[in-house]
């Protein structure tokens, strides 16, 4: 596994900064007020644990002191059980298969964790084994055992990081879905087109049905205060980064994806790549004056290096 550069801070830490310092101006001195509620989407492999443990230390640390907790939407996956469940009611649907695309999560966990992180209550916070079931997962640790903030008798918690590959990703409506469909097939049938995605190779109803999941993610996303898009110039990037974390997975627990079924893994997550990202890059916020400014976007090179940064 390469080694980190991490020269995504120097951009994140301020808007991050700017953005809480206003929402602390908004609810004043209020100890009822709601946490700071920051999004992180980023394509898999490109930097976002390396990037979440900076935010963390920087807010956790003089002068700052803030306590501060993360929730990956990879810690709400459906459990094994359950999602073998699902992949049994779609038998002809390689996208849901497998963890990843939404519909793959559980939504009620989702929402009961972000409610009573919000309302300052004490919120146990779920854990998943990505490397259960031979790399397939599962949610082992009882909740018991998983990590509890907001404990009588401690600070609560003032910010919440919501991480993960999909985070703001917004359903389409059916015309659009189906005309980017479309074009997707066309170009896998045109030689000439040199199309190396994964979107044309699936049916319609297949996308679809990830597509009406996606509908219920809005509860989430509808409650961050900013998002930060870590982006790829190529999104292609994410096989040789799939395939460096599922290296290290198998080197440090002895079990994991191998090469083979990374690349299966990905082409299962790839559809909504080429679907969403588009208007993620536009801005998961609804354009008005109010909320100009609240999308931060790092387009990063091969080598996971910022090459440009754009407020949204």
């Amino acid at each position: 596994m390469p080694e980190y550069h991490d020269d995504k801070s120097q951009h994140c830490i301020p808007f991050l900064l700017e953005h809480l310092k206003a929402h602390q101006a908004r609810h004043g001195n209020n100890p009822d007020a709601p946490p700071f509620f920051l999004g992180l989407n980023g394509v898999q492999g490109a930097g976002k644990t390396v990037l979440v443990s900076m935010l963390q230390q920087t807010l956790r640390n003089p002068p700052y002191s803030l306590p501060v907790v993360t929730l990956s939407l990879d810690d709400i996956y459906l459990t094994h059980a359950d999602q073998q469940a699902l992949a049994a009611r779609h038998p002809d649907n390689p996208l849901v298969q497998h963890r990843g695309q939404p519909s793959t999560h559980d939504l009620t966990m989702g929402r009961a964790v972000f409610a009573s992180l919000r309302a300052n209550q004490p919120t146990a916070i779920p854990q998943y084994d990505k490397s259960a079931f031979q790399g397939q997962g599962d949610r082992v640790l009882p909740e018991s055992r998983w990590e509890t903030v907001n404990r009588d008798g401690e600070e609560k918690i003032r910010v919440v990081i919501f991480e993960g590959w999909c985070v703001g990703f917004r359903a389409l409506d059916e015309d659009t879905l189906r005309a980017r469909w479309q074009d997707a097939v066309r170009r896998k049938e045109d030689p000439a087109s040199g199309y190396d995605g994964r979107l044309g190779y699936v049916r319609f109803e297949d996308v679809k049905t990830v597509n009406d999941a996606l509908r219920e993610y809005d509860v989430l996303t509808d409650q961050l205060d900013a998002l930060i898009h870590i982006d790829a110039q190529n999104t292609r990037f994410v096989y040789d980064w799939r395939q460096q974390q599922e290296r290290t997975l198998r080197a440090t627990k002895g079990t994991g994806m191998t090469e083979e079924q990374v690349n299966r893994f990905v082409d299962g997550y790839y559809p909504s790549y080429e679907l969403y990202t588009e208007n993620l890059r536009k801005g998961v916020f609804a354009p008005t004056e109010e909320n100009k400014g609240r999308q931060l976007r790092l387009v990063v090179d091969k080598d996971r290096k910022v090459c440009d940064v754009v407020r949204i």
